[in-house]
């Protein structure tokens, strides 16, 4: 049985390298370049001088050895349900940091209901005492509720405007986008499988969440920031639905000063799979 206040006082510390090649692999594996003679997005994937990471290639860095997995849920259940990325100045290209994560709230929905967990993972480079990026990740677990925990507290989504969309883009999926991003390490064999997504009531094997992510990441940075991707400070959603492999992605988004509200759907499907999106702009 899980024990609230002993799930509050978890923590972990890990230490996380990268290269140059392992920020290039990620870029290739959200789909840029969408041109590839657009030279602002063969910076992502290009050595060189001119090269830049994407704002999102933190989430992927931090990805393994986090204090969720201390907790004892049952993965089998578990819906990764928001992530957020703040960035404290720009991310490197290479480097080497040391992570400390901890459990940031606990919510229980009820028997049967399910249950939510947050975690912070903070980055800070090697040497060096100021943060670099805090991650955020949410996770549902839907096998876990009624264990005790408070019901009440969850922090409110992100509202979205309810006018019309400022801007929308398209941003196409390729069939192979899953078994390109998993190579930035989340190996889940649902996401290249067919028979372990039919298992899961899938037809077939699913994008992961964190492209879908990155995918609307994008769409900021086209859009609002001429693909600079020092403009981005924070960016955070919560995931709906699923994204197939092969998918057109539309993004629509908001933008009110340095927010930009977004929410991204699959028009093909009419189904919404991001939302209460948000990016703040520096």
């Amino acid at each position: 049985m899980l024990d609230h206040d002993a799930i509050l006082g978890l923590e972990r510390k890990a230490r996380h390298t990268w290269s140059q090649a392992d920020a290039i692999l990620y870029a290739l594996g959200i789909g840029l370049p969408g041109d590839p003679l657009d030279p602002q997005e063969l910076a992502f994937v290009c050595e060189g001088p001119q090269f830049q990471a994407m704002p999102t290639f933190p989430v992927v860095v931090g990805f393994h050895d986090g204090v969720l997995d201390a907790i004892g849920m049952d993965d089998v259940q578990l819906l990764h349900g928001e992530h957020a990325v703040t960035l404290h100045r720009p991310f490197p290209a290479a480097g080497a940091a040391h992570a400390h994560s901890r459990i940031v709230g606990a919510w229980d929905k009820g028997a049967g209901k399910g249950a939510v967990f947050a975690q912070e993972k903070v980055l800070t480079l090697d040497g060096d005492d100021d943060p670099l990026a805090t991650i955020r990740t949410t996770v549902f677990a839907r096998a876990d509720g009624g264990y005790g925990g408070p019901r009440e507290g969850q922090p409110a989504p992100h509202p979205v405007p309810g006018r019309l969309p400022d801007h929308s883009l398209d941003l196409p999926t390729t069939p192979q986008q899953a078994l390109l991003y998993r190579r930035s390490g989340d190996f889940n064999a649902l996401h290249c499988d067919p028979a372990v997504a039919a298992a899961a009531g899938f037809d077939k094997p699913i994008l992961h969440g964190l492209c879908t992510y990155a995918l609307c990441c994008r769409a900021v940075l086209r859009t609002y920031c001429d693909n600079d991707p020092r403009r981005v400070r924070h960016h955070a959603a919560r995931f709906s639905a699923v994204v197939y492999p092969g998918d057109v992605l539309t993004v629509d988004m908001w933008r009110d000063g340095d927010t930009v509200s977004f929410e991204a759907r699959v028009r093909a499907r009419d189904v919404v799979v991001i939302r209460n999106g948000v990016t703040l702009l520096g």
